[in-house]
Parts: C-alpha cells; sequence; structure tokens
C-alpha cells in the first residue's frame, strides 16, 4: 500500500489503497448455465472484492479520497458508522491500522438477526482484530447524538477526530466511484466489449452515484448502470443517489452535466435490510457452483439475484454484453451461519456443470 498524498481523478487528494485496477472476469460458468435457460449474453464481473486491504471490497475507493483529506487535515482519529456487519466499518478499520489512525465505529442494530454468530462473528470479528474501538448501541439509539458527545469525549482527551458519514458516501467518497467508471471503460476499450448495462448493489447510494458521475463525465450513457436498493424502498434511493449524483458533478467542476435518470429497483430488499430471501441464496449458490465465487447475502447476492431477474425477463437482447459490479463482503456470510446455513443442510444438489 502506498501511503502517501498523491492526486488522482479530477486532481484531488487521494492515498492509493488499490494498486492497480481490479481484474475485469468473463463468468463463463453463469453463462453456460444461462443458455440453457435460453438466455444468451456475455457475463462479466468487476472484481471490487479483490481490493488488496482488509478483506478487500468497494468502500476502499471512496476511503481512498476521505482518508487523504484527514489526514491533510491534521486529524489523528476517525469516527464511523455503521450496522454490526457493516463493510465500510471493516475497511475503515482496517485503513485506519495501516495508517497507524485511531478508529472508532459506532455500531447500531439495523437488522433484527440476534444469534451469536451475527453479533460476534463476521465483519465484527475482524474489526476486533484490527484494533478498532467498536461501540454497539442498543437498538433505538441515536448514533448521532452518541457520536456526537464520542467526538466531544475524544477532543478532551486532546485528540483530533473526524467523522466519515455512513458508507463514506460523500462528494469526495463518491470520486472513487468516478474514478472506477473511468477504469472500466478503458477495460471495456481494451477488451472490444460495448457493456449494455452494469449492475451494482445500492445502500448508501455512494457507489452507483459515483459510477453514474464518472460515465456523465466521461460522455457516456449513465443510463446502463442499474442500482439494486438493499437498504430502503425504491423512491427515496433513487432521490438519494440523484441527490449525490449531482452533488458529485459539482464538486469536480461538472455542475452544468444534466445528470441522468437513476435507474434503482427494490424487487431484490426483501423484508428488510440484511434479512435473506430466496432469490439471493439462489444467486449466490449459482455463482458458487459455476464460478467458485462467492457473493455477500446484504449487497451483492441480492444484485445478482436482480441481474438474474432481468435476463429471464428478457431486459437484454442475445449476445449483449453486461457487467456485474462485486462490492465484496464475503466476510459476512459467517455472521449468517445460523441463517443460512440450513438451506444447504444435507444437500449436495449441483447448479453448474456436471463434469
Amino acid at each position: 500500500m502506498d501511503s502517501s498524498i498523491q492526486h488522482g481523478f479530477a486532481d484531488f487528494s487521494r492515498i492509493n489503497l488499490i494498486g492497480t485496477a481490479t481484474p475485469l472476469q468473463r463468468a463463463t460458468g453463469v453463462e453456460r448455465h444461462l443458455r440453457r435457460e435460453g438466455i444468451e449474453v456475455g457475463v462479466y464481473l468487476k472484481r471490487e472484492d479483490l481490493t488488496p486491504l482488509g478483506g478487500g471490497g468497494n468502500k476502499l475507493r471512496k476511503l481512498q479520497y476521505l482518508m487523504a483529506e484527514i489526514l491533510q487535515s491534521g486529524h489523528d482519529t476517525v469516527v464511523t458508522f455503521g450496522g454490526i456487519q457493516s463493510n465500510h466499518a471493516r475497511l475503515t478499520a482496517a485503513v485506519c491500522a495501516a495508517l497507524k489512525v485511531e478508529c472508532h465505529l459506532v455500531l447500531t442494530q439495523e437488522v433484527e438477526i440476534d444469534t451469536v454468530d451475527y453479533q460476534h462473528n463476521g465483519n465484527r470479528l475482524l474489526n476486533q482484530i484490527f484494533g478498532a474501538n467498536s461501540h454497539v448501541l442498543p437498538r433505538g439509539s441515536s448514533k448521532k447524538i452518541f457520536a456526537d458527545e464520542l467526538v466531544e469525549r475524544l477532543f478532551a482527551a486532546g485528540k483530533r477526530p473526524a467523522v466519515i458519514p455512513t458508507g463514506g458516501s460523500t462528494p469526495l467518497g463518491a470520486i472513487g466511484y468516478a474514478e472506477c467508471a473511468a477504469e472500466i471503460s478503458a477495460q471495456a476499450s481494451v477488451a472490444g466489449l460495448n457493456f449494455k448495462r452494469i449492475i451494482v448493489p445500492n445502500g448508501s447510494s455512494g457507489t452507483q452515484a459515483g459510477l453514474i458521475a464518472g460515465w456523465t463525465a466521461s460522455n457516456g450513457d449513465p443510463g446502463i448502470i442499474h442500482g439494486f436498493a438493499v437498504m430502503e424502498g425504491a423512491e427515496r434511493c433513487k432521490v438519494q443517489t440523484s441527490d449525490l449524483v449531482s452533488s458529485t458533478l459539482d464538486f469536480i467542476g461538472l455542475g452544468s452535466a444534466v445528470p441522468a435518470s437513476v435507474n434503482v429497483s427494490d424487487t431484490q430488499l426483501g423484508a428488510a435490510y440484511g434479512q435473506p430471501t430466496a432469490s439471493m441464496r439462489e444467486a449466490l449458490q449459482l455463482l458458487a457452483r459455476t464460478e467458485g465465487l462467492l457473493l455477500d447475502p446484504v449487497y451483492s447476492g441480492k444484485a445478482f439475484a436482480g441481474m438474474l431477474d432481468q435476463l429471464r425477463h428478457g431486459e437484454l437482447a442475445a449476445g449483449d454484453d453486461l457487467l456485474f459490479v462485486m462490492t465484496g463482503g464475503v466476510h459476512g456470510l459467517f455472521a449468517y451461519q445460523s441463517t443460512l446455513g440450513s438451506a444447504w443442510d444435507d444437500e449436495a444438489g449441483e447448479v453448474g456443470d456436471s463434469n
């Protein structure tokens, strides 16, 4: 990891936490499975789960810019937010460990799961290993009130804390995915690909908003970027994403650009954020048994299920290529042992090829 401050997208300060571009991988096993359903498309994976720090994941692209600003401003402590199994919290803890910055995680009970593995395994365990200070709030507590009091205590102790909002989804954080949009465009050009759709999960909206801003900045058609809401209903998610697209474009000096309409679906949300669905389990199993790759149960699992649903409803034509953005978070699977494990008890069925 290069911890020096450099210039990144649109000449903003950045700490390089990614290294080289993440791979663009063809999912030939998924394609063969889909052909048996009469679906003839090219499926590609943007492997954001392979970023090199803290177990990988999309939040690192945002943290590159957020942490550069924090260090340049002289802060020595970070406070951020997330649910018990937050990927953003885990990666913030890892980055702070690498940069020798004190880390405080304000963790809230966003999901109605009280099993031991959910409360103590997965990302929750990794936060401890990275040395973060975790503050787990009782259900119904105000994270803002707690964080305000925590920041005051840290200042009183002689610290210089900075606060990163949930998911790092600010205009500065979203620049990380505007940069990723340019990276995807360059990789597609080299490979001779013309993606008709790019699929991404949408939680705090920063990843999709950044991709749309980046596609707009490069005069591409941002309408090809489709998000699947995993946290809130589609209408609220669209407003949140659209607002962040506009503020990100303004932030990078393209305020005159007209943001495209935002494509977000909540068909895969299920009962609530973090609650498994049957379609997510099918998606997770399909990718695992055709490619040997893992999806997480909260974000990419539901988005991949949404991609499958769109293909089965004929939303792409034969011969079209699409890209699925794998945002990481597979460590969360270990928090769902009790919740998901029984789905495969004493079952050895196959989804993919038999050979």
